[in-house]
């Protein structure tokens, strides 16, 4: 499945802040994708990004890995990265993350890959 990255138009006309629109699975495939697109926004002085993840089905630690960028490129700037509208399974990955900050938990990437998938299968799966 493909990344769709769209702008949502502005609810002002601050040019200092925008919001996106993020869909698909945000993994070692896509994860290229959004961090082209975001780029150009925050070199630009982009000061408050949110990211609507309503769309976004499923993230892997590559995807983790480019929000975490994104925050920390926009805090260098004194800028915030704002996430909004999670999927619970994407909700899920993110609350295990914060919940473990500095910890090697995992042995690879590829393990932890597996491991946010489980995790994402199991509250979809509870879900239904």
């Amino acid at each position: 499945m493909e990344l769709k990255i769209q702008e949502i138009s502005p609810q002002s006309t601050n040019e200092r802040s925008a919001t996106i629109a993020v869909g698909g699975r945000l993994d070692s495939t896509t994860h290229k994708q959004l961090e082209e697109a975001l780029a150009p926004r925050i070199a630009g002085g982009l000061q408050t990004l949110i990211l609507d993840l309503k769309d976004l089905t499923f993230i892997s630690s590559a995807g983790i890995r480019v929000l975490m960028t994104t925050s920390t490129e926009l805090a260098k700037k004194n800028g915030k990265l704002l996430i909004a509208n999670l999927q619970p399974q994407i909700a899920k990955v993110l609350e295990i993350i914060k919940a473990l900050p500095g910890l090697a938990v995992f042995s690879s990437v590829q393990e932890m890959d597996e491991y946010l998938a489980a995790m994402q299968k199991k509250v979809i799966e509870e879900k239904s």
